[in-house]
């Protein structure tokens, strides 16, 4: 009975960084690679009323084109954006200790001898 009332606190806190979408910094990250990765010749055609156009990224389901709608990043786009493009001093607002930050990088196998 001793253990179960730390492991239920640890469960809840876990659960509740968890269900965290992220910090203001993280959204507004997110926000400037949508910008960045938003592509309009997507809805070059005028589309009806009636009609949608859904949008894909390595054959996973990005979402639904609509003018003046922004498609949100995939993970890895949110990567490279990170790396590549996105100013250093808003990253390391957004990621201070770099935990939780995606990366682009693959981890590395172990060696088989």
């Amino acid at each position: 009975m001793k253990l179960l009332i730390p492991a239920v606190a640890v469960v809840t806190a876990f659960s509740a960084q968890a269900s965290n979408k992220g910090t203001p910094e993280q959204a507004e990250l997110r926000a400037e690679c949508a910008q960045s990765y938003s592509d309009t010749s997507s809805i070059a055609t005028p589309v009806a009323s009636n009609e949608y156009q859904f949008v894909y990224a390595n054959g996973k389901y990005k979402g639904e084109a609509r003018p003046g709608k922004l498609l949100p990043c995939t993970t890895q786009q949110y990567a490279a954006y990170l790396d590549n493009k996105a100013d250093p001093a808003k990253v390391m607002n957004a990621y201070p200790t770099a935990a939780g930050r995606p990366t682009t990088k693959k981890k590395a196998e172990p060696s088989r001898l």
